[in-house]
């Protein structure tokens, strides 16, 4: 569960009322949300196959850096040419399917069909850092693609909060 002042920095972070937040699966270091885990279907029943959700806006902004950089061609090559590291991407997308069904059942919902996508394009493609460095932060060890971009990104966090967000109980 998300309390109220989490549910606004992610709001705040996303410039949107957020949806499906099971909880805050990993923390900026500056003490905000920075990767939701989100349910893998919607209030109204729709499928959402992305189970760790990245909203810090710095840390986008970073990856968004290393992907314009061509950091994702040099990783998808790597994945043609090594058997190990096409094993440890194909056991990160195992893992990302089985907490996503997991989270299904705890939600008591049906789990999203077999076949429907993981995220960043697990495990045969490298699609998109911001969904494998979330599953990473989530899951420390997790993805392998996910922690070398992670270790590729500067402090993000060192310039202070992405957001500022009120706290509820100074309030009037």
């Amino acid at each position: 569960m998300i309390d109220e002042h989490d549910e606004a920095a992610v709001a705040a972070q996303l410039g949107r009322t957020p949806r499906g937040i099971r909880r805050v699966a990993y923390r900026c270091p500056c003490g905000l949300p920075a990767v939701i885990e989100t349910a893998p279907r919607l209030p109204d029943g729709t499928p959402f196959p992305t189970l760790f959700y990245l909203t810090c806006p710095k840390a986008a902004s970073a990856i968004g850096t290393l992907e314009g950089g061509g950091a994702m061609r040099t990783m998808q090559a790597r994945l043609a040419d090594d058997p190990g590291l096409r094993d440890a991407y194909t056991a990160a997308h195992d893992d990302y399917l089985a907490r996503r069904d997991e989270a299904a059942r705890a939600d008591g919902v049906e789990p999203l069909p077999a076949g429907t996508q993981s995220a960043g394009g697990m495990p045969e493609r490298v699609k998109c850092l911001h969904a494998l460095v979330a599953h990473e932060l989530a899951v420390p060890g997790g993805n392998p693609f996910g922690r070398e971009a992670l270790a590729e990104l500067p402090e993000w966090w060192r310039s202070g909060p992405c957001v500022c967000v009120p706290d509820p109980e100074e309030s009037p």
